[in-house]
């Protein structure tokens, strides 16, 4: 359910969501509010899971994990056991970025990063462990878009 979220708060969340590293002092001045009050309202804002975390993202390139690939999984397995040593085989990739569990032809898709394609097939030995039906890859070619800032326009006041 979403969080009734006031106007400042979503002044807040706005500049927090383009840097992470301003300072309560820096985000209270343009919101307009105290630094006490401004603390106060991430702290609210922490404490109810608006905000989930506070990260800094990599270019990835400079940390030679250059290519992005979408992977898709079909499993002819959907029962618990299955799902369990699926979920720690992903879990112990650190190349896996996403999982997510889907509807439709596809049963998983997959996002991850890995230095060149000799990396993408360490990873697809490793993901082949739990017991796939069908893997198929896709890797990005251009990336026209890419952002971690959530639209805000959908909350209400």
């Amino acid at each position: 359910m979403a969080a009734k979220i006031s106007r400042q708060d979503r002044q807040i969340l706005e500049l927090l969501q383009r840097d992470a590293t301003l300072s309560v002092g820096d985000i209270a001045e343009r919101v307009g509010i105290s630094k006490s009050a401004c603390w106060r309202r991430i702290h609210k804002l922490e404490e109810e899971g608006v905000i989930r975390e506070r990260v800094t993202l990599l270019n990835q390139d400079k940390v030679n994990l250059p290519l992005t690939v979408y992977i898709a999984i079909r499993t002819n397995q959907h029962n618990d056991q299955w799902a369990a040593q699926f979920s720690q085989v992903v879990q112990g990739i650190a190349e896996i970025l996403e999982v997510h569990r889907m509807s439709g032809d596809l049963d998983y898709l997959i996002k991850a990063v890995v230095t060149d394609m000799p990396g993408y097939d360490r990873l697809y030995k490793e993901l082949i462990k739990a017991d796939l039906f069908d893997v198929s890859s896709s890797f990005v070619m251009e990336t026209m878009k890419q952002t971690t800032q959530l639209p805000l326009n959908y909350i209400s006041g």
